[in-house]
């Protein structure tokens, strides 16, 4: 399964990741029910960026994750929990009011959805912490120092125009120091429009090594091709090979710093029952991956283990086809655990999974 893999040139043993955003504590009706109807919470706690961080923790990659939480028991609570995962959470910043003024932990509630009925998620992480701090004297150069991966998403520059300009700043900073980077655009339309989100994205693709979610509603940018018709806005949620194999193709063109460009499909048969597939292009070739069908526990996450799984095969040298199974089979399980991110601790395991025929024409 070893192969070389041009992108990595340090030993594969040595690499230090380090990812930076904001984690939320996760309000969860439980036995799926409503909102409305709850007269109980389970309480837990995640985040893109956090969920990627502790998954690879938990498979034994060197993962550091970087946010500002007030300093109280709940921003405590949050870092203890990633701590307990082997998280390396020591650049952490805890706020104090004067800080920070809202002094909060954003929190979203999460509705779990069974069978016809889908999930439904309210956000509640407007003046959170992260989205008040001042990182204008804030030193990256410092704290990317020593790592050789670091991953961002589009998530985080959503919250805010500070927000924005640490992840430029993050960005550049790696650029120089020659860290892999890979970003994940995860538009969210309760956060900024479109229009917003393919504004900042695109500023971002020169920096980025590593690509995933590329939806061109929000990552591409060049109204001369819209005027041709040579690119349309609203890019199939489900493109066959060839399909894919031209927009990668055009992403490559257009941003040659790009190795590797990945992004996942799903497949809703109902809120209980998904299927998964995913593409990579790398080295000029596009690779498609088994399909996976499975029933859900707890959707949330979906993507933040399909984009660990791949960082770690990518990390371990895998092969093109192998890289994109296991990421899959990462997705695909994390769907079974609760919780926003893929605790799994045996590579092995998603392994077996990949290695296992989940192929099922719908």
């Amino acid at each position: 399964m070893e192969h070389a893999n041009p992108l990595l040139k340090e030993n594969q043993n040595s690499h230090k990741f380090i990812t930076i955003g904001e984690i939320m504590l996760r309000l969860t009706p439980p036995n799926y029910e409503k909102i409305r109807m709850a007269s109980s919470f389970e309480a837990s706690y995640g985040g893109s960026e956090a969920n990627i961080a502790l998954a690879l923790a938990n498979l034994g990659i060197d993962s550091t994750f970087f946010t500002v939480v007030p300093n109280n028991s709940l921003g405590k609570s949050a870092v203890r929990m990633l701590r307990s995962n082997d998280v390396h959470c020591t650049p952490v910043i805890l706020t104090t009011p004067e800080e920070t003024p809202s002094h909060r932990l954003g929190t979203y509630y999460l509705e779990t959805g069974y069978g016809i009925r889908a999930s439904k998620v309210i956000y509640d992480r407007k003046h959170s912490a992260i989205t008040e701090y001042d990182f204008s004297g804030y030193d990256f150069d410092s704290l990317l120092e020593g790592f050789t991966w670091l991953h961002l998403s589009g998530i985080t520059p959503a919250l805010g125009e500070n927000c924005r300009e640490m992840i430029l700043k993050c960005l550049k900073a790696a650029k120089e120091k020659g860290i892999t980077i890979s970003f994940d655009g995860n538009f969210r339309s309760t956060l900024w429009t479109w229009e917003e989100a393919r504004e900042f994205c695109t500023q971002c693709l020169p920096y980025v090594d590593v690509l995933f979610g590329i939806e061109p509603y929000h990552l591409w940018k060049d109204e001369a091709d819209h005027s041709k018709g040579d690119w349309k806005d609203g890019l199939s949620l489900q493109p066959d090979v060839m399909q894919q194999d031209e927009v990668f193709q055009k992403f490559a063109e257009r941003y040659p710093n790009l190795k590797c460009i990945a992004r996942h499909v799903r497949y809703a048969h109902s809120g209980s029952e998904n299927s998964l597939k995913a593409y990579l292009w790398q080295e000029g070739h596009t690779f498609e991956s088994k399909l996976f069908t499975f029933n859900i526990l707890d959707r949330v996450g979906g993507g933040d283990a399909f984009a660990s799984g791949f960082i770690y095969a990518m990390m371990k040298q895998f092969k093109p086809m192998d890289t994109v199974n296991f990421a899959v089979a990462s997705s695909a399980l994390k769907h079974t655990i609760r919780g926003d991110a893929n605790i799994t601790d045996d590579a092995a395991a998603i392994r077996n999974l990949m290695n296992m025929n989940y192929d099922i024409k719908r």
